[in-house]
Protein backbone atom coordinates (compact mmCIF):
# COMPACT_ATOMS: atom_id res chain seq x y z
CA UNK A 1 0.00 0.00 0.00
CA UNK A 2 1.14 3.41 -0.65
CA UNK A 3 0.70 6.42 1.33
CA UNK A 4 -0.19 10.50 -0.13
CA UNK A 5 2.57 12.63 0.68
CA UNK A 6 2.38 13.82 4.31
CA UNK A 7 2.21 17.74 5.50
CA UNK A 8 3.58 17.82 9.34
CA UNK A 9 0.67 17.01 10.50
CA UNK A 10 -0.31 13.65 9.16
CA UNK A 11 3.50 12.94 9.16
CA UNK A 12 3.45 13.24 13.24
CA UNK A 13 0.08 11.22 13.41
CA UNK A 14 1.75 8.51 11.08
CA UNK A 15 4.48 8.31 13.75
CA UNK A 16 2.98 8.16 16.69
CA UNK A 17 1.20 5.21 15.32
CA UNK A 18 4.22 3.20 14.40
CA UNK A 19 5.01 3.83 17.69
CA UNK A 20 2.32 1.84 19.05
CA UNK A 21 3.80 -0.95 17.30
CA UNK A 22 5.17 -4.06 18.80
CA UNK A 23 9.27 -2.56 17.69
CA UNK A 24 11.04 -5.80 15.67
CA UNK A 25 13.75 -7.89 17.32
CA UNK A 26 17.08 -8.62 16.29
CA UNK A 27 18.02 -11.81 14.51
CA UNK A 28 19.48 -14.83 16.50
CA UNK A 29 22.69 -16.22 15.27
CA UNK A 30 21.76 -19.94 14.29
CA UNK A 31 24.49 -22.04 13.16
CA UNK A 32 22.31 -22.60 9.64
CA UNK A 33 24.14 -23.30 6.90
CA UNK A 34 23.90 -19.94 4.91
CA UNK A 35 23.62 -18.62 1.43
CA UNK A 36 24.32 -14.80 0.00
CA UNK A 37 21.83 -13.64 -2.46
CA UNK A 38 23.39 -10.79 -4.85
CA UNK A 39 27.25 -10.81 -5.68
CA UNK A 40 27.74 -7.18 -5.65
CA UNK A 41 29.41 -4.51 -3.91
CA UNK A 42 26.98 -5.25 -0.66
CA UNK A 43 27.72 -9.03 -1.56
CA UNK A 44 31.26 -8.39 -1.47
CA UNK A 45 31.71 -6.96 2.04
CA UNK A 46 29.31 -9.63 3.02
CA UNK A 47 31.81 -11.88 2.13
CA UNK A 48 34.58 -9.38 3.83
CA UNK A 49 32.60 -8.93 7.25
CA UNK A 50 31.40 -13.15 7.40
CA UNK A 51 35.01 -13.94 7.14
CA UNK A 52 36.25 -11.56 9.63
CA UNK A 53 33.68 -12.94 12.40
CA UNK A 54 34.61 -16.37 11.12
CA UNK A 55 30.68 -17.43 9.75
CA UNK A 56 31.23 -19.66 6.65
CA UNK A 57 28.48 -19.90 4.19
CA UNK A 58 27.95 -22.27 1.41
CA UNK A 59 27.17 -20.23 -1.92
CA UNK A 60 26.27 -16.98 -3.68
CA UNK A 61 23.44 -16.64 -5.66
CA UNK A 62 23.26 -14.21 -8.33
CA UNK A 63 21.47 -13.93 -11.95
CA UNK A 64 25.01 -13.55 -13.55
CA UNK A 65 27.60 -15.52 -11.64
CA UNK A 66 30.08 -15.45 -14.67
CA UNK A 67 30.40 -11.85 -15.18
CA UNK A 68 30.20 -12.09 -10.98
CA UNK A 69 33.39 -14.76 -11.07
CA UNK A 70 35.62 -11.80 -12.97
CA UNK A 71 36.26 -9.64 -9.62
CA UNK A 72 38.91 -10.79 -7.66
CA UNK A 73 36.81 -10.81 -4.20
CA UNK A 74 34.62 -14.36 -5.37
CA UNK A 75 38.35 -16.70 -6.60
CA UNK A 76 37.11 -20.30 -4.75
CA UNK A 77 33.95 -18.88 -3.86
CA UNK A 78 30.85 -21.21 -5.55
CA UNK A 79 28.65 -18.95 -7.41
CA UNK A 80 25.32 -20.06 -8.61
CA UNK A 81 22.79 -18.78 -10.78
CA UNK A 82 19.21 -19.03 -9.29
CA UNK A 83 18.03 -22.19 -11.19
CA UNK A 84 21.17 -24.17 -10.31
CA UNK A 85 20.57 -24.20 -6.65
CA UNK A 86 18.80 -27.63 -5.59
CA UNK A 87 14.96 -27.38 -4.03
CA UNK A 88 16.60 -29.36 -0.85
CA UNK A 89 19.33 -26.19 -0.39
CA UNK A 90 16.28 -23.54 -1.08
CA UNK A 91 14.40 -25.40 2.02
CA UNK A 92 17.63 -25.81 4.12
CA UNK A 93 19.96 -22.92 3.62
CA UNK A 94 19.00 -19.19 5.00
CA UNK A 95 19.63 -16.74 2.09
CA UNK A 96 20.55 -13.54 3.47
CA UNK A 97 19.89 -10.92 0.51
CA UNK A 98 22.78 -8.48 0.04
CA UNK A 99 20.68 -5.62 -2.18
CA UNK A 100 19.87 -2.40 -1.37
CA UNK A 101 18.83 -1.18 -4.58
CA UNK A 102 15.34 -3.02 -4.65
CA UNK A 103 12.72 -3.48 -2.34
CA UNK A 104 13.25 -6.03 0.11
CA UNK A 105 9.87 -7.02 -0.08
CA UNK A 106 9.47 -7.58 -3.55
CA UNK A 107 12.90 -9.79 -3.87
CA UNK A 108 11.82 -11.95 -0.96
CA UNK A 109 8.33 -12.44 -2.67
CA UNK A 110 10.72 -13.36 -5.68
CA UNK A 111 12.66 -16.01 -4.11
CA UNK A 112 9.96 -17.50 -1.92
CA UNK A 113 8.18 -18.17 -5.51
CA UNK A 114 11.61 -20.63 -6.55
CA UNK A 115 11.05 -22.37 -3.02
CA UNK A 116 13.17 -20.02 -0.38
CA UNK A 117 11.97 -20.24 3.39
CA UNK A 118 14.25 -18.90 5.03
CA UNK A 119 15.11 -15.48 3.76
CA UNK A 120 16.61 -12.30 5.63
CA UNK A 121 18.34 -9.19 4.76
CA UNK A 122 21.98 -9.67 4.88
CA UNK A 123 22.24 -6.22 7.52
CA UNK A 124 20.05 -8.60 9.79
CA UNK A 125 22.76 -11.42 9.64
CA UNK A 126 25.12 -8.91 10.62
CA UNK A 127 23.23 -7.27 13.35
CA UNK A 128 23.64 -10.99 15.24
CA UNK A 129 27.79 -10.69 15.42
CA UNK A 130 27.67 -6.81 16.40
CA UNK A 131 29.69 -7.96 19.16
CA UNK A 132 32.38 -9.26 17.32
CA UNK A 133 32.12 -6.26 14.18
CA UNK A 134 30.01 -3.53 14.74
CA UNK A 135 28.85 -3.01 11.32
CA UNK A 136 26.64 -0.11 11.72
CA UNK A 137 23.74 -0.02 9.10
CA UNK A 138 21.25 -2.72 10.08
CA UNK A 139 20.73 -1.29 13.64
CA UNK A 140 17.17 -1.91 15.06
CA UNK A 141 15.93 1.10 17.11
CA UNK A 142 14.05 -1.32 19.76
CA UNK A 143 10.30 0.62 20.77
CA UNK A 144 10.26 4.63 20.46
CA UNK A 145 10.13 5.98 23.94
CA UNK A 146 7.94 9.34 24.14
CA UNK A 147 10.77 11.58 24.12
CA UNK A 148 11.93 9.78 20.40
CA UNK A 149 8.62 10.55 19.79
CA UNK A 150 8.10 14.10 20.72
CA UNK A 151 11.84 15.14 19.48
CA UNK A 152 11.07 12.81 15.78
CA UNK A 153 7.88 15.13 15.68
CA UNK A 154 10.09 18.28 15.48
CA UNK A 155 12.37 17.13 13.01
CA UNK A 156 9.49 15.74 10.85
CA UNK A 157 8.08 19.76 10.55
CA UNK A 158 11.19 21.11 10.53
CA UNK A 159 11.92 19.42 6.71
CA UNK A 160 11.59 21.80 4.01
CA UNK A 161 9.17 19.27 1.90
CA UNK A 162 6.64 16.45 2.26
CA UNK A 163 8.94 14.48 0.20
CA UNK A 164 11.22 14.40 3.13
CA UNK A 165 8.82 13.94 5.80
CA UNK A 166 7.62 10.64 3.34
CA UNK A 167 11.49 9.55 3.36
CA UNK A 168 12.01 10.04 7.08
CA UNK A 169 8.86 7.83 8.31
CA UNK A 170 9.96 5.10 5.80
CA UNK A 171 13.30 5.41 7.01
CA UNK A 172 11.73 5.04 11.12
CA UNK A 173 9.56 2.14 9.69
CA UNK A 174 12.23 -0.16 8.34
CA UNK A 175 14.76 0.23 11.65
CA UNK A 176 11.91 0.24 14.35
CA UNK A 177 9.36 -2.54 11.97
CA UNK A 178 11.30 -4.16 9.26
CA UNK A 179 8.37 -2.91 7.75
CA UNK A 180 8.65 -1.35 3.89
CA UNK A 181 6.94 2.39 3.84
CA UNK A 182 5.86 4.00 0.55
CA UNK A 183 4.79 7.43 -0.55
CA UNK A 184 3.47 8.50 -4.00
CA UNK A 185 5.71 10.86 -5.12
CA UNK A 186 8.80 10.53 -2.66
CA UNK A 187 10.20 6.76 -4.93
CA UNK A 188 13.32 5.03 -3.67
CA UNK A 189 15.78 6.16 -7.27
CA UNK A 190 19.29 5.10 -6.28
CA UNK A 191 22.24 6.31 -8.14
CA UNK A 192 22.05 10.31 -7.02
CA UNK A 193 23.14 10.12 -3.53
CA UNK A 194 25.06 13.29 -2.33
CA UNK A 195 23.82 15.37 -6.06
CA UNK A 196 20.43 15.61 -5.77
CA UNK A 197 19.19 18.33 -7.77
CA UNK A 198 19.11 21.15 -5.12
CA UNK A 199 22.44 20.36 -4.12
CA UNK A 200 23.86 20.73 -8.27
CA UNK A 201 22.41 24.16 -8.96
CA UNK A 202 23.69 25.68 -5.80
CA UNK A 203 27.66 24.60 -6.78
CA UNK A 204 28.71 27.70 -8.10
CA UNK A 205 31.84 28.72 -9.92
CA UNK A 206 35.10 27.55 -8.55
CA UNK A 207 33.02 25.62 -5.50
CA UNK A 208 35.14 23.82 -3.00
CA UNK A 209 34.46 20.41 -2.05
CA UNK A 210 35.63 18.89 1.93
CA UNK A 211 34.90 15.30 1.32
CA UNK A 212 34.77 13.81 4.70
CA UNK A 213 35.01 9.55 4.38
CA UNK A 214 36.36 9.82 0.47
CA UNK A 215 36.48 5.65 0.33
CA UNK A 216 37.83 5.50 -2.88
CA UNK A 217 37.06 8.96 -4.55
CA UNK A 218 33.50 8.50 -6.08
CA UNK A 219 32.08 11.52 -4.72
CA UNK A 220 35.75 13.69 -5.65
CA UNK A 221 34.92 11.83 -8.81
CA UNK A 222 31.58 13.10 -9.35
CA UNK A 223 31.62 16.44 -7.96
CA UNK A 224 34.95 17.07 -10.84
CA UNK A 225 32.30 16.01 -13.19
CA UNK A 226 29.30 17.98 -12.03
CA UNK A 227 32.08 21.19 -11.95
CA UNK A 228 33.63 20.24 -15.70
CA UNK A 229 36.68 20.18 -13.80
CA UNK A 230 36.25 24.12 -12.73
CA UNK A 231 36.29 23.22 -8.98
CA UNK A 232 37.80 25.23 -6.95
CA UNK A 233 39.59 22.98 -4.58
CA UNK A 234 38.86 18.98 -3.46
CA UNK A 235 40.01 18.20 0.12
CA UNK A 236 39.55 14.45 0.47
CA UNK A 237 39.65 13.07 3.97
CA UNK A 238 40.18 8.93 4.32
CA UNK A 239 41.49 7.17 7.32
CA UNK A 240 41.49 3.50 5.89
CA UNK A 241 44.31 2.10 5.00
CA UNK A 242 42.98 0.45 1.99
CA UNK A 243 40.74 2.93 1.42
CA UNK A 244 43.40 5.01 1.05
CA UNK A 245 45.46 2.88 -1.24
CA UNK A 246 42.99 2.66 -3.88
CA UNK A 247 41.59 6.30 -3.51
CA UNK A 248 45.15 7.51 -4.13
CA UNK A 249 45.66 5.25 -7.23
CA UNK A 250 42.20 6.89 -8.32
CA UNK A 251 43.69 10.42 -8.85
CA UNK A 252 46.57 9.61 -10.53
CA UNK A 253 44.09 9.31 -13.28
CA UNK A 254 43.21 13.06 -13.18
CA UNK A 255 44.32 15.47 -15.24
CA UNK A 256 47.43 16.88 -14.08
CA UNK A 257 45.61 20.31 -13.47
CA UNK A 258 42.58 19.27 -11.49
CA UNK A 259 45.20 16.71 -9.75
CA UNK A 260 46.87 19.64 -8.64
CA UNK A 261 43.88 20.93 -6.57
CA UNK A 262 42.87 17.79 -4.83
CA UNK A 263 44.51 17.48 -1.14
CA UNK A 264 44.36 14.07 0.45
CA UNK A 265 43.94 14.18 4.60
CA UNK A 266 44.44 10.74 5.90
CA UNK A 267 43.12 11.18 9.15
CA UNK A 268 39.28 10.90 10.38
CA UNK A 269 37.02 13.84 11.89
CA UNK A 270 35.18 14.26 14.93
CA UNK A 271 34.68 16.67 17.62
CA UNK A 272 37.91 16.77 19.30
CA UNK A 273 41.33 16.34 17.94
CA UNK A 274 43.50 13.11 19.18
CA UNK A 275 43.91 9.40 18.64
CA UNK A 276 41.17 7.39 17.79
CA UNK A 277 40.61 3.52 17.85
CA UNK A 278 39.46 2.46 14.05
CA UNK A 279 38.30 -0.25 11.98
CA UNK A 280 40.46 -1.03 9.03
CA UNK A 281 39.89 -3.11 6.58
CA UNK A 282 36.22 -3.29 5.58
CA UNK A 283 36.07 -0.78 2.81
CA UNK A 284 33.06 1.46 3.14
CA UNK A 285 31.74 0.03 6.28
CA UNK A 286 35.53 0.91 8.13
CA UNK A 287 34.92 3.12 11.18
CA UNK A 288 35.94 4.72 14.00
CA UNK A 289 34.78 2.56 16.97
CA UNK A 290 36.21 1.57 20.42
CA UNK A 291 36.93 -2.00 19.67
CA UNK A 292 38.66 -1.19 16.37
CA UNK A 293 42.00 -2.91 15.32
CA UNK A 294 43.76 0.30 14.84
CA UNK A 295 44.32 3.67 16.01
CA UNK A 296 44.09 6.65 13.47
CA UNK A 297 44.76 10.99 13.51
CA UNK A 298 41.33 12.46 14.51
CA UNK A 299 40.87 16.04 13.15
CA UNK A 300 38.17 18.57 13.65
CA UNK A 301 37.25 20.27 10.26
CA UNK A 302 37.11 23.39 12.01
CA UNK A 303 41.01 22.74 11.84
CA UNK A 304 41.71 21.87 8.47
CA UNK A 305 40.59 25.55 7.48
CA UNK A 306 38.92 24.59 4.43
CA UNK A 307 36.63 27.11 2.81
CA UNK A 308 34.26 24.74 2.09
CA UNK A 309 30.79 25.73 -0.28
CA UNK A 310 30.18 21.85 -0.06
CA UNK A 311 30.95 19.74 3.07
CA UNK A 312 29.84 15.96 2.73
CA UNK A 313 30.25 13.23 5.46
CA UNK A 314 29.85 9.55 5.34
CA UNK A 315 31.25 8.31 8.20
CA UNK A 316 29.44 5.39 9.57
CA UNK A 317 27.73 6.98 12.76
CA UNK A 318 30.33 9.80 13.19
CA UNK A 319 28.70 12.08 11.67
CA UNK A 320 27.22 13.79 14.43
CA UNK A 321 30.68 14.30 16.52
CA UNK A 322 32.12 15.48 13.32
CA UNK A 323 29.07 18.35 13.26
CA UNK A 324 30.25 19.85 16.43
CA UNK A 325 33.84 20.12 15.43
CA UNK A 326 32.77 21.81 12.17
CA UNK A 327 30.60 24.70 13.50
CA UNK A 328 33.09 27.29 12.41
CA UNK A 329 33.27 26.35 9.37
CA UNK A 330 29.54 26.43 8.82
CA UNK A 331 28.93 29.43 10.37
CA UNK A 332 32.17 31.39 8.30
CA UNK A 333 31.58 29.88 4.70
CA UNK A 334 27.74 28.33 4.78
CA UNK A 335 28.73 25.77 2.46
CA UNK A 336 25.99 23.00 1.69
CA UNK A 337 26.21 19.73 3.63
CA UNK A 338 25.20 16.11 2.99
CA UNK A 339 25.40 13.91 5.87
CA UNK A 340 24.62 10.55 5.96
CA UNK A 341 22.52 9.18 9.04
CA UNK A 342 21.40 5.77 8.46
CA UNK A 343 24.47 3.86 10.65
CA UNK A 344 23.11 4.37 14.05
CA UNK A 345 20.40 5.26 16.06
CA UNK A 346 21.20 8.68 16.49
CA UNK A 347 19.75 9.08 12.69
CA UNK A 348 16.37 9.00 14.12
CA UNK A 349 16.46 12.74 15.37
CA UNK A 350 19.44 13.39 17.11
CA UNK A 351 21.92 14.51 13.99
CA UNK A 352 19.03 16.02 11.92
CA UNK A 353 17.68 17.55 15.59
CA UNK A 354 21.15 18.76 16.17
CA UNK A 355 21.21 20.44 12.31
CA UNK A 356 18.06 22.08 12.90
CA UNK A 357 19.01 23.55 15.70
CA UNK A 358 22.66 25.23 15.09
CA UNK A 359 22.16 26.16 11.48
CA UNK A 360 20.33 29.10 10.89
CA UNK A 361 19.20 30.33 7.63
CA UNK A 362 18.92 26.59 6.36
CA UNK A 363 16.43 24.39 4.54
CA UNK A 364 16.98 20.94 5.15
CA UNK A 365 15.37 17.97 3.26
CA UNK A 366 16.19 14.43 3.75
CA UNK A 367 16.66 11.69 0.82
CA UNK A 368 16.56 7.55 1.51
CA UNK A 369 18.88 6.62 -2.00
CA UNK A 370 18.45 2.86 -1.08
CA UNK A 371 16.00 0.26 0.65
CA UNK A 372 16.80 -1.53 3.68
CA UNK A 373 17.11 1.59 5.70
CA UNK A 374 19.84 2.88 4.04
CA UNK A 375 21.46 5.56 2.27
CA UNK A 376 19.72 7.96 4.18
CA UNK A 377 21.69 11.30 3.57
CA UNK A 378 20.26 14.91 5.40
CA UNK A 379 21.10 17.61 3.06
CA UNK A 380 21.26 21.32 4.25
CA UNK A 381 21.27 24.13 1.87
CA UNK A 382 21.66 27.69 3.17
CA UNK A 383 18.92 29.44 1.83
CA UNK A 384 20.90 32.21 0.35
CA UNK A 385 22.21 30.10 -2.08
CA UNK A 386 19.33 27.70 -2.52
CA UNK A 387 17.18 30.73 -3.66
CA UNK A 388 19.99 32.69 -6.08
CA UNK A 389 19.90 28.72 -7.64
CA UNK A 390 16.26 28.67 -7.99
Amino acid sequence: MSHSLPGPAAAVKLLRKMGKRRPSRALRAEEKPLALYGAGNLGMLAKGFLEKVGRKFAFVVDSAPAKAGAAPAWKGVKLLKPDEVAPRDRRSHRLAVCVVTDSFSRIAGQLRAQGWEDIVHFYDVAESYKAKYPLGNGWYSGALTRRDIDETARVLSGWGDDASRAHHLAFIAWHTLRQELSFEGADIIPGNRFFIPQVVSTLGKAPVLLDCGAHYGEVVSRFAAETGGRFGRIVAVEPDRENLRVLKAALKKFPAAERARIKVVEAAVGAAAGPGKFFHGLGYASKLHSKGNGTVPVRRIDDLKVPATFIKLHLEGAELPALKGALGTISEFRPVIAATIYHSRDGLWKTPGYLMRKLPGYKFLLRLHNWAGTGCVVYCLPVERAARAA
